[in-house]
């Protein structure tokens, strides 16, 4: 079996939020570098079968942004935190514990361990850059290895290729990674689910509504649906996190809409929701955005996508 590893570096993460190393989150670059990574190992095929990372809040969102630009779930994805602060020998041990039978994988972390890897697996293929940087941030070294990587030796490796997300196409392939229109964020982010959560109340139906991000008009959750994830799954999951509810979501959608949003449209499926727990203020994460019970009519009158008016009628009609 001839076996492939990928040493990706996390994206460019920012130095000015305060917050320990570890959490240091990615920037917005830091984010698409990882995207463009994600979504050129779909096109040229070498997605891996096993994915881990460390822990590091930039390492961590590196491995799920390229991960769900691959097309792929990021729910597989292996934390080891092993790989942060990692020198050499522990980023051996590392790799003597993945599954034999994966044929490619792909680790995630931090220079300048991974350049040290790099080095030591490939010591008879690696030429240095002309600016001196072997594993620039969000860049990707592919490299062909033994079968056997409990027992790896220096040089036993050979460098195949080092990519550099600075140097991949800004947009992305659609709707498939062979797709010929390109577009500004990776494909699965035109595809959403959104729910419109409702409550019985002395028979009376009631809407949930909740402010936008910016708190500049009502909506009711909505997202992107995530790959590895149903379009049912996603609405929950962002009913969850933007409004801080759980229930039991339909099983057919009540309708669907189109939007306009990162230069291009987006295809929105929506679902009811029958709310049946109201998570606590302080445990909900974004309970900045408030939230408020309202009759099906002020709903319809207020929810700033208008596109929602006549679904909320019917699903006022099938109660």
């Amino acid at each position: 079996m001839t076996r492939e590893l990928l040493l990706l570096r996390h994206g460019k993460s920012d130095w000015n939020t305060g917050v320990d190393d570890f959490d240091r989150p990615l920037i917005d670059r830091g984010k698409r570098g990882a995207q463009r990574i994600g979504a050129w190992l779909a096109q040229q095929k070498l997605v891996p079968d096993v994915i881990v990372t460390s822990p590091a809040e930039r390492a961590l969102v590196t491995a799920q942004k390229a991960c769900k630009s691959m097309g792929e779930g990021d729910q597989g994805i292996r934390m080891d935190k092993r790989i942060y602060a990692a020198d050499l020998d522990a980023l051996t041990e590392v790799l003597a514990d993945c599954p034999p039978d994966a044929s490619r994988v792909m680790l995630v972390g931090h220079n300048p361990g991974l350049e040290e890897l790099i080095v030591w697996l490939a010591s008879e293929t690696v030429a240095v850059p002309i600016d001196g940087k072997l594993l620039p941030t969000a860049t990707l070294a592919r490299l062909q290895m033994p079968d056997d990587w409990r027992e790896l030796v220096e040089g036993c490796a050979r460098l195949l290729s080092i990519t550099r997300s600075a140097t991949l196409p800004k947009k992305f392939p659609y709707p498939a990674p062979d797709g010929k229109e390109l577009r500004d964020r990776p494909a699965y982010y035109y595809t959403q689910s959104s729910v419109i959560p409702y409550r019985l109340r002395d028979g009376k139906p009631e809407i949930l509504v909740i402010a936008s991000s910016k708190k500049n008009h009502l909506v009711v959750p909505k997202g992107i649906k995530e790959p590895g994830l149903t379009p049912r799954e996603s609405a929950a999951m962002e009913a969850l996190e933007e409004a801080g509810i759980e229930g039991e979501i339909g099983d057919t959608e009540l309708g669907s809409y189109t939007c306009e949003k990162w230069g291009a449209t987006c295809t929105v499926a929506v679902y009811p929701m029958k709310v049946t727990h109201v998570i606590r203020k302080k445990e909900w994460e974004e309970s900045h955005r408030g939230r408020r019970w309202v009759s099906p009519e002020k709903a319809a009158r207020q929810l700033h996508q208008k596109e929602l008016k006549p679904l909320v009628k019917k699903l006022v009609a099938s109660l």
